[in-house]
């Protein structure tokens, strides 16, 4: 969080203008980030467990996940050069899910061998 923070209060990214804008995929480093914070916000639910993690756990790291995202584009909001921008949030949202469907199902695997 403290990483996806700090990036969000820069009013240009490292690296910008190193990548043609054809080929910047915004969305995937959005997916990206917040699929790596759901996964980590799972583990920390779980208590560290990953076998049989519960739909309630995921449930709630995607909510940990998509509501830090929503307060990550509002402060976005207030940096000189940054915008907030819904397909953002909804690139937050949908990499965090992808990541937890993932464990969920690697869980289910680990739980029945």
């Amino acid at each position: 969080m403290a990483t996806i923070y700090w990036l969000s209060a820069q009013s240009t990214l490292p690296g910008d203008g190193l990548i043609p804008d054809w080929l910047d995929f915004d969305w995937l480093h959005h997916g990206l980030a917040y699929a790596l914070l759901a996964t980590l916000a799972a583990r920390a639910l779980a208590r560290g467990q990953w076998a049989g993690i519960g739909a309630g756990t995921l449930t709630g790291a995607w909510l940990v996940a998509t509501l830090y995202g929503m307060t990550d584009e509002w402060h976005q909001s207030f940096v000189p050069g940054r915008t907030s921008d819904a397909r953002d949030l909804l690139a937050d949202a949908a990499g965090a899910a992808l990541a937890l469907g993932l464990i969920r199902a690697w869980s289910i695997i680990k739980r029945s061998s």
